[in-house]
């Protein structure tokens, strides 16, 4: 069912939104996922239905943290969504009396999902190595089904909008589609335009398509590298990636971040990458110091900042952003693109002195997307970075998934579409 054509008009209607915002003092510091969510709800109240939101907030494992409480943000959705009340029902589980009562306009925000274990269905308190830990497990699916079944009984439909955990099978994004028929659950308007964005760059690509992948780690990355490189013309490999890769051609990297057990794939991704015909772009110098601090973000008094090749970084400094010449070539591969994709920043850009790097891509990006290039920005980094720089209105979609963007981009099929989609 599209969202577009239910009717909604006395209806009650469950949605999974992510309004897992950060919050400092009290205060929402960032607002864009609620932002994101509300054409969708919007649209259900204009419909004649009644909401009901549920949503989860940080990791507080089965555990009741009053930090962590939505009850913080009823005023913030309300005022995003121009209601003068969002009922708070503080029990996600025995929510039953709130939901029963609730009037068509009417928004009821149910507390934390995963105040309970059930949401994830992990066992508590026990290790993978525990040979108990099979027959506990088994027991949490049960309650997780359980878990589901309570949320469903809530509403008359059910309405995935939350594309930053499609990935995950819990009880909440995937396993409470088990208990609506197929013409009473569908993705939110936000849900549809990120998968319609990630088959955009993947599955209807105009070309050339460049993919730019950033972020510390070869192996936290790899599945998606290999995906791309089967997909994409122009593949560019930068942040703490470089200096994995300018090891294994035995280069000095200094206090550079890297991994030595990874030093064979990137050399099996520069082979890959031959054999497919993608040209791979690697940094080749860098900026580093030997005076970061990466608990403030900021460069210690009297410390020095370098240019030098990315492969002779020397002792006791640290590469911390692609340099000059880097800078230079991400932008010429990224210049004539019509698809791209971008995860990961070049560097530490959260410090301001090493922000140089991920804005020449950022810049590049942008000067593409207004010579009629697709652009998809993704990943928590990423869109900091376009926030940050000021171009998120320069580029064409900014993706609210990290984790479900990149198992995407994978090839993965997400249990939070596939629930509803019944793939």
């Amino acid at each position: 069912m599209e969202i577009k054509n239910y009717d909604f008009n006395g209806k009650k209607a469950i949605v999974r939104v992510d309004f897992n915002v950060p919050i400092q003092d009290g205060k929402i510091t960032d607002d864009t996922r609620i932002r994101g969510a509300v054409p969708t709800l919007k649209l259900i109240l204009d419909k004649g239905g009644a909401l009901i939101i549920m949503s989860h907030m940080g990791k507080p494992k089965g555990k009741k943290k009053p930090e962590l409480s939505l009850g913080q943000i009823t005023g913030a959705v309300a005022a995003a969504l121009g209601v003068k009340e969002v009922k708070f029902a503080a029990d996600c589980a025995n929510a039953d009396a709130e939901a029963a009562a609730l009037k068509p306009g009417e928004v009821l925000l149910l507390e934390n999902l995963r105040y309970y274990a059930e949401e994830e269905g992990k066992p508590v308190g026990i290790e993978k190595e525990d040979p108990a830990y099979e027959a506990a497990k088994k027991e949490m699916k049960a309650k997780q089904k359980e878990f589901a079944k309570k949320l469903a009984s809530y509403a008359d439909c059910y309405v995935m909008d939350a594309f930053g955990t499609a990935h995950r099978k819990h009880a909440s994004t995937a396993v409470i589609a088990d208990y609506f028929s197929a013409d009473n659950k569908m993705l939110g308007l936000l849900m549809e335009k990120e998968v319609a964005a990630v088959d955009a760059v993947l599955g209807n690509i105009k070309r050339p398509f460049v993919a730019i992948m950033g972020g510390s780690k070869v192996s936290s990355k790899i599945g998606i590298i290999e995906n791309l490189l089967g997909k994409c013309d122009k593949l560019i490999l930068c942040g703490g990636m470089t200096y994995t890769f300018a090891k294994a051609h035995g280069g000095e990297i200094g206090n550079s971040i890297v991994e030595m057990d990874k030093l064979d794939v990137a050399l099996g991704v520069e082979e890959l990458a031959k054999k497919n015909g993608v040209e791979l772009v690697l940094g080749s110098d860098c900026t580093a110091t030997d005076g970061l601090d990466f608990g403030t973000m900021t460069v210690k008094p009297g410390s020095k900042i370098i240019n030098c090749p990315a492969n002779q970084v020397p002792a006791g400094f640290e590469g911390v952003d692609a340099g000059p010449a880097s800078q230079k070539d991400f932008a010429e591969a990224i210049k004539g693109a019509k698809t791209i994709l971008w995860n990961g920043p070049a560097g530490v850009f959260e410090c301001d002195e090493f922000t140089a790097g991920s804005r020449a891509i950022g810049n590049a990006i942008a000067e593409a997307t207004k010579n009629g290039a697709f652009s998809l920005i993704g990943g928590g980094d990423s869109v900091a970075c376009v926030n940050k720089f000021g171009l998120a209105d320069q580029v064409s979609y900014i993706s609210t998934g990290g984790g479900a963007l990149l198992e995407a981009i994978e090839g993965k099929v997400l249990p939070g579409v596939a629930a509803i989609k019944g793939e």
